[in-house]
């Protein structure tokens, strides 16, 4: 009797990869799209209130609507002009008759200010220039130069072209002490006289590089001390390092003020031990803002320093004097190559903070003692001149990008690093 085979079922065929991958991307899609969800209120609250206004302030640095707006006609007929001689009888009656305008719509005094930024004497020749139009609106050209004869140099009128332009290059030029000729039309330096804003620039970089010095200097000792320390008492002068944090800024930096006057603590206290015979001038002046601006900023430096110095053992110096090695030796050797990333990051956030500072130096330092700041606040607050402003605020943004990259490489740990 024959047995008959037992028929196995088939099986299902294998999952191909390609379906695999495509699952798994797609579950991958799904929860990115969800994170983003989660994340949008705050992407849309960064771009409102932080990346737009930012971009707002800063575009002014190249916007030139002065001209542009008060005179749009006569801006549209010298985007047309040659440039090479003196602009015809109907450029003269337009710009005359948009002049009379501005002075009645109350804009003339943007038109003249702007142009006084080329050349001071271009401000009375716009001011003065209504006056001179005849009432007629005929032989316009004629009147002008007759009472203004800039108004019949070339110059002048490349200069208005390039005034007029919606965007400007001015501030920029500026603020690193360079401007257009207005015969020639090139880019040169300003006069030595009057040249300003490179060395504020370096000074500001060099008051920010002395500050960064003397918190590694304090704060190094400083947060070694503190990472040799018990944990209970180390938590407690922790404390007392980070109560600047819990202070108002005006606060401090008017008590130095009282600590630092001829007649302040300090002083009295030095003179009362016979140290010295009359007061040291401690205040206002570039001293005064390197003390109060070493001991707010210096909390910054203290606290990178602790973080990398606590996980440190101790194990290796004593390895190394157990091995003959100097205890400074040993210590200079083994011991501060490991807190290089702890010093770089914190030079580089004090030195990052520095470089904006402006209600210390405002306060107590002298006329030579002024960073960028203050003068993008004065361009802000006292003559409302936005693109002198923004240019300035771009010099410090872009150093400020560049220290930044800086400091993420710096900081970046090995597996991040390695991952890159």
């Amino acid at each position: 009797m024959s047995q008959n085979p037992v028929m196995e079922s088939p099986r299902p065929p294998a999952q191909p990869a390609a379906s695999f991958s495509q699952g798994l991307r797609k579950t991958d899609g799904g929860k990115t799209r969800r994170s983003l969800l989660l994340i949008a209120p705050l992407l849309i609250f960064i771009v409102v209130c932080f990346l737009f206004p930012i971009l707002s302030i800063l575009s002014k640095s190249v916007e030139n609507p002065e001209v542009h707006d008060g005179l749009p006609q006569t801006s549209a007929a010298l985007s047309r002009w040659s440039g090479n001689s003196l602009p015809d009888e109907a450029l003269f009656a337009t710009l005359g008759k948009e002049l009379v305008a501005a002075r009645d719509g109350g804009q003339i005094a943007a038109v003249a200010k702007r142009m006084s930024y080329e050349d001071s004497a271009f401000r009375r020749m716009i001011v003065t220039a209504p006056r001179l139009v005849p009432a007629d609106g005929q032989q316009v050209k004629a009147a002008l130069i007759a009472g203004q004869p800039l108004w019949g140099e070339l110059s002048t009128w490349q200069t208005l072209k390039r005034v007029s332009a919606p965007l400007t290059g001015y501030y920029l030029l500026s603020v690193f002490d360079r401007q257009v000729d207005v015969k020639s039309g090139k880019v040169q330096a300003i006069p030595a006289d009057k040249a300003l804003y490179v060395n504020v620039l370096l000074r500001t970089l060099w008051m920010a590089l002395v500050v960064t010095l003397l918190c590694v200097g304090i704060g190094y000792p400083l947060a070694y001390w503190l990472a040799k320390q018990p944990t209970n008492r180390a938590n407690l002068l922790m404390i007392l390092v980070l109560l600047p944090f819990w202070t108002s800024l005006i606060v401090r930096t008017a008590s130095w003020i009282v600590l630092l006057q001829s007649g302040g603590l300090i002083n009295r206290a030095l003179m009362a031990t016979g140290i010295i015979d009359h007061p040291l001038t401690l205040v206002f002046n570039r001293i005064g803002v390197f003390i109060a601006m070493t001991h707010i900023l210096l909390p910054f430096i203290v606290l990178p320093l602790y973080a990398v110095m606590k996980g440190i053992s101790p194990a290796y110096v004593r390895a190394a004097i157990s091995l003959g090695a100097h205890p400074f030796l040993a210590f200079w050797r083994v011991y501060v190559p490991q807190t290089w990333a702890g010093i770089a990051a914190g030079a580089l956030l004090v030195f990052m903070m520095a470089i904006g500072y402006y209600v210390t130096p405002a306060l107590l330092g002298g006329p030579d003692d002024q960073m960028v700041s203050y003068f993008v606040a004065f361009f802000t607050n006292s003559t409302m001149n936005w693109g002198m402003a923004a240019a300035l605020g771009s010099q410090l943004l872009v150093i400020v990008l560049l220290l930044y990259i800086v400091y993420v490489r710096v900081t970046r740990t090995a597996a991040e690093a390695a991952a890159h």
